[in-house]
């Protein structure tokens, strides 16, 4: 025995295991190619062989060796971001869902200056896209149903600096929640 607990929780999934790393970078990836300033961007996780089983046509524009393939979903609604996923419910076909959003990161001493800033949604985004050391970013947020997160970042470079990519499960935690939310029966 090593000395380290056993894990019981039947959710709990190995990263070294998952496809959902790969595939968040596949998403961010994607969506890059457009460029900047776009909407979110929803995509379903389905499995490649049941895709290929309903669609066999897709069998040359698929990678048929992946186990999950992103499919873009059609544009979110213009409204709040909580509340348009808060009206998505996937069906069980669909392994998992990722978003990919455009958004605001500031260095962490900004919090503190955030904090006497009234806590509204709106008056929040423009202090924030107004802060001199702000960074724009993509963030792509993936869950699958058995409970695997993993999370793309992709900090905008600028003529001093290039993009970065940061990759961690725990870089969006609420969004991941919401994500996982829409795959509940």
């Amino acid at each position: 025995m090593c000395g380290v607990p056993a894990d019981n929780d039947d959710n709990a999934v190995d990263a070294a295991q998952s496809p959902l790393p790969s595939i968040a970078r596949e998403v961010e990836d994607f969506v890059s190619t457009g460029g900047w300033d776009q909407p979110p961007q929803m995509f379903a996780l389905v499995r490649t062989a049941e895709l290929l089983a309903q669609q066999p046509e897709l069998a040359d524009q698929l990678d048929v060796s992946a186990e999950l393939t992103p499919v873009a979903q059609d544009p979110l609604p213009e409204q709040d971001l909580g509340e348009a996923l808060s009206g998505i419910e996937w069906p069980e076909v669909v392994a998992g869902c990722a978003l990919a959003q455009e958004i605001v990161v500031l260095p962490p001493g900004a919090e503190q200056e955030l904090d006497s800033v009234p806590q509204e949604t709106e008056v929040l985004r423009r202090v924030a896209a107004e802060h001199p050391q702000r960074r724009e970013a993509r963030l792509v947020a993936a869950v699958l149903r058995n409970g695997s997160i993993a999370c793309v970042l992709r900090l905008r470079g600028d003529q001093e600096r290039p993009d970065e990519i940061v990759e961690h499960p725990e870089l969006a935690p609420n969004l991941t929640d919401a994500l996982m939310q829409t795959l509940r029966p």
